[in-house]
């Protein structure tokens, strides 16, 4: 938050058009899937290619809302060309949310077969936990006409068959 704040204080000193894009969680191909570092997805991603487990941590009863990278860069490119957008700060997220029991359930779907499991937190990693996250993006919507035009289901069935074959070059 400090860091959108200096942008857009640069902005109001110094006359720069800024703009500041809060991202959810953001997916798609060309998405890191090697580890957990930037999103859980990612693994999970990687673990059905692999034709491994998903681990669900916690009760999976935490809710989500994702946004594909296509969304994510039309959001931006709107966001850079509109005087409107200029000194204001944007959530981006979607009007789907789903808990991660049933995202797992969705990517299997789409994916054709696999499981998930659910398991409780690891303890290195309970304290990252932050439960429920979810974006109101109607600023962006009412301000720049921005929505996410692809759905959870469409998204993720562009980036499985993306790295169906790609998978070996992320690892």
């Amino acid at each position: 938050m400090a860091g959108e704040w200096y942008h857009i204080l640069y902005s109001n000193v110094y006359g720069i058009r800024t703009c500041a894009l809060r991202l959810t969680n953001t997916y798609g191909p060309r998405m890191r899937v090697k580890d957990a570092r930037q999103t859980f997805l990612g693994i999970w991603i990687k673990n059905l290619v692999e034709g491994k487990r998903i681990e669900v941590w916690g009760d999976g009863l935490q809710v989500r809302d994702f946004n594909f990278v296509e969304d994510v860069t039309d959001a931006m490119l709107m966001a850079a060309l509109s005087e409107r957008s200029n000194g204001q700060v944007y959530n981006l997220g979607s009007p789907e949310r789903v808990n991660l029991k049933d995202l797992a359930a969705l990517m299997i779907k789409v994916h054709g077969r696999g499981e998930y499991e659910v398991i409780p937190f690891p303890e290195d990693r309970k304290p990252i936990d932050i439960g429920d996250y979810y974006a109101d993006y109607t600023k962006i919507r009412d301000a720049l006409n921005w929505n996410p035009r692809h759905g959870l289901e469409q998204g993720l069935t562009t980036t499985l068959q993306y790295y169906y074959q790609f998978i070996h070059e992320y690892l």
